[in-house]
């Protein structure tokens, strides 16, 4: 198994390709790719050790996967099979037998595309294989984004690549928060509007937070303040890894209850969280020490980072790859800048926002 990764900012896409394919082609020894993924534009495209953001680029990735099958489809989520129908979601990624577990790189338009749906599908029939990708960024309204899939340009729904065989996924999302205050029950919710948080309106249990954290903290809660369902109940202490991220909508004035990006359960725990440029470093390295534990070095991988990171977030380029880099030695990562990111956390499939979430690729071990 061996990856390449490359940049180029070239003037025209004709340039740039054939730069980008002459950097790949030595990495690779001339052999012909298994899988080759290009990133035009968008918001930022990552590859080569580099992150372009604010300009024109594209960034190759290529890969050789021996014993690898793949498949690529377009897919409109407006004829999806029904959630039951195991059968018609494995036909989506080439294995309607379901043998063995497919790994998904889903990259999808997020003007037409409801990929939360997909999403339900694959997580319930894919074999207990990994799920990545991004929301493409660039277009600012239906048609103006592309993708293309074994030579067919789409301007709606997504295209998917299936992996199966001789490859192990290892995912990591890293969502950049740290908890504040305490845990607390949902107490009362209705969809997204918690009413009630251990049992006093929500809008209260937020006016309390806010009373007790440093000035400092205080002033991220006025910008950067959202919201960690645990996804590991029944636990004495929870760390940042048990939580999913989600956006705090609003306030509702009239209950006192706080409108979030999710439909909390009555029961639930949940806690609130703080996002900066420290925090979201820390965050990054820890997940990436956790990857790296093992001792096992992956071949290569992709990255799909949120445009609210990069340089804008931490003030220089290449943030995220070079802790990659720092981690995992020069291992080649392609990816661009998205306006979801794809990744599973606690072995469910979400689409998130402000991650950077990784795909790295070993052979199986035997």
């Amino acid at each position: 198994m061996r990856f390449a990764s490359t940049t180029s900012l070239a003037p025209t896409l004709a340039a740039a390709v054939r730069e980008a394919v002459a950097g790949i082609a030595p990495a690779l020894d001339g052999a012909r790719p298994d899988l080759l993924v290009a990133f035009v534009s968008a918001g930022g495209v990552i590859g080569g050790g580099h992150e372009i953001e604010g300009r024109p680029g594209l960034a190759l990735g290529a890969a050789i996967l021996p014993d690898v099958a793949l498949a690529a489809a377009h897919v409109e989520t407006d004829r999806l099979p029904p959630l039951e129908d195991a059968a018609g979601w494995r036909a989506l990624v080439g294995d309607p037998a379901g043998n063995e577990p497919v790994h998904v790189l889903l990259l999808a338009d997020p003007f037409t595309c409801d990929a939360e749906a997909l999403l339900a599908g694959w997580d319930r029939h894919h074999g207990g294989g990994r799920t990545f990708g991004g929301l493409a960024s660039g277009g600012s309204a239906p048609g103006q984004n592309v993708l293309v899939a074994d030579g067919t340009l789409h301007r709606g729904g997504a295209v998917a690549v299936a992996l199966r065989g001789n490859v192990e996924v290892e995912t990591i999302v890293a969502q950049g928060c740290r908890p504040v205050g305490d845990p607390m029950f949902v107490t009362a919710a209705e969809g997204p509007l918690i009413r009630s948080l251990d049992g006093e309106p929500a809008a209260h249990a937020l006016r309390g937070l806010y009373e007790r954290l440093e000035p400092r903290d205080q002033e991220l809660f006025r910008h950067s303040l959202f919201l960690g369902l645990v996804m590991r109940p029944a636990r004495d202490r929870y760390t940042q890894g048990d939580f999913l991220i989600r956006n705090i909508v609003g306030l509702d004035r009239e209950s006192g209850g706080v409108v979030v990006g999710a439909a909390p359960q009555t029961g639930s725990v949940v806690q609130f969280h703080l996002r900066d440029a420290a925090t979201s470093a820390e965050d990054l390295e820890a997940h990436l020490a956790s990857a790296g534990a093992a001792g096992r070095s992956p071949a290569g991988g992709f990255l799909f980072s949120c445009l609210g990171r990069g340089a804008q977030l931490y003030g220089t380029p290449d943030h995220d790859s070079e802790a990659f880099r720092r981690r995992f030695g020069d291992v080649p990562l392609t990816g661009f800048f998205c306006n979801g990111e794809i990744g599973p956390v606690q072995g469910t499939t979400f689409v998130h926002g402000y991650t950077s979430s990784f795909a790295l690729f070993a052979p199986r071990v035997s």
